[in-house]
């Protein structure tokens, strides 16, 4: 069977956007079909609102599961942003693409593979 983190890359390499790939890996977990998990996500590519589109589109998902578990959003939100710091330094879209000639800290597939890897994490420690 696939992994999330697998099948969220491959949508990537499938001309999906960061923050599609990754919602769209999960959508089944959050009662989103593909397709409506593909236009939620829409908004948040390319760092639409500064932050990488992977991560908001994680954000989603992990809304979501706090909602429905009564947990404290805000702290799973914190949580997840400083693992993905932890391996990338940053959130912010344009610095992890160096934009501005800065480096490229990470392309657009490894910030989707460690969001998608973060987010697998955190699902199965809610669990």
């Amino acid at each position: 069977m696939e992994s999330r983190v697998e099948k969220a890359k491959k949508l990537h390499a499938s001309r999906y956007s960061c923050s599609q790939a990754v919602y769209c890996a999960f959508c089944d977990l959050v009662g989103k079909t593909e397709e409506q998990a593909r236009q939620e996500a829409a908004p948040y590519s390319g760092g639409a609102e500064i932050k990488c589109g992977a991560v908001l589109a994680a954000h989603l998902v992990l809304s979501a599961k706090a909602k429905e578990r009564g947990l404290n959003e805000e702290a799973l939100m914190e949580a997840l942003e400083n693992r993905f710091k932890d391996k990338n330094t940053t959130v912010v879209c344009q610095e992890l693409r160096g934009a501005k000639g800065q480096p490229r800290l990470r392309t657009c597939r490894g910030c989707v593979e460690d969001a998608s890897e973060i987010l697998e994490q955190m699902l199965m420690e809610l669990a």
